[in-house]
């Protein structure tokens, strides 16, 4: 026994965890809200286009609960450190290219963040990813523009090609 009381090696609750089941039960309980609360469909049939969002609720729900019953016995795995300079690269590029894609249109706002992606995970310099993003990016445009008939934002790089 250790001084607190608590048999050594005893693992306190996990505040992490703890966290993602409280997210979980709002998001399940607000997903079960919004459904009742929506109007437009009778609930004249057992089964309706109500019931399927009705199931994910409760579903999110039991998992929220039994993630704080696993987080309170501390269930989970330690964790390793977390290297934060590499989730700010792919979180800054897809800021990025969310925030420019109508303006650059999609070519250049995900090869924007295909590059940031890459010096996130550490591979080769932005002056190389940066061109290759762009050209992937742009084969996807055209693959989904062309090929497929959807509209992805068209910017000065996709317009050469309307």
């Amino acid at each position: 026994m250790s001084l607190g009381g608590q048999p050594t090696g005893e693992r306190r609750p996990d505040r992490a965890a703890l966290v993602i089941a409280i997210v979980l039960i709002i998001a399940g309980l607000g997903m079960g809200w919004g459904t009742f609360t929506s109007g437009g469909v009778s609930m004249s049939t057992p089964v309706g286009p109500k019931t399927v969002p009705y199931i994910i609720a409760g579903a999110l729900v039991i998992l929220g609960a039994l993630t704080a019953v696993a987080a309170m016995r501390g269930d989970f795995p330690e964790r390793e450190r977390q290297d934060f300079p590499p989730m700010l690269w792919i979180i800054g590029g897809l800021a990025v290219q969310l925030l420019t894609m109508k303006s650059v249109g999609f070519s250049i706002a995900t090869g924007l963040l295909f590059a940031a992606t890459a010096k996130g995970f550490g591979k080769g310099p932005l002056w190389k990813t940066i061109p290759i993003g762009i050209v992937f990016s742009f084969v996807v445009w055209l693959l989904f523009a062309k090929g497929l008939q959807l509209t992805l934002p068209a910017g000065p790089l996709e317009r050469l090609f309307q």
